[in-house]
């Protein structure tokens, strides 16, 4: 069974360990929903991710599921202040997402592209037992 996984960059840089197309990694894997990521890919191409990989965030993590990496992604943005904002919280841009397909490995580190900022990655994998 394919599986389409949200990575977050920032979890990457942190203390993710490297990966990449045909690799075998052990993530624990929440459930993702459109909203998730909407902002970043627009609706359509959000609800097509499955699940995100975890490892920092305040809920319980499941056990870790078994994966073969087929397809690794960096996703790029743009962010700006939304119009009439009050905050000083940038915001991504709606339609400004740009994916790039990783050829080695993905470390959380992807070169900058001009106008836009390294998100995450999406990554499509295969369940091992």
């Amino acid at each position: 069974m394919t599986v389409t996984i949200w990575v977050d960059g920032w979890q990457m840089q942190c203390c993710g360990e490297s990966f990449g197309p045909g690799d075998l990694v052990s993530w624990s894997l929440v459930e993702a929903t459109p909203e998730d990521h909407a902002d970043f890919l627009g609706d359509e191409r959000a609800g097509a991710i499955d699940f995100r990989e975890e490892h920092h965030g305040p809920e319980e993590h499941p056990p870790p599921s078994r994966l073969r990496v087929l397809t690794v992604t960096e996703v790029h943005c743009r962010y700006e202040l939304p119009a009439g904002s009050t905050s000083n919280r940038y915001c991504p841009v709606p339609g400004s997402a740009e994916l790039v397909p990783v050829e080695g490995a993905a470390d959380g580190w992807a070169k900058a592209r001009p106008d836009v900022d390294f998100v995450s990655y999406l990554v499509t994998a295969e369940r091992c037992r």
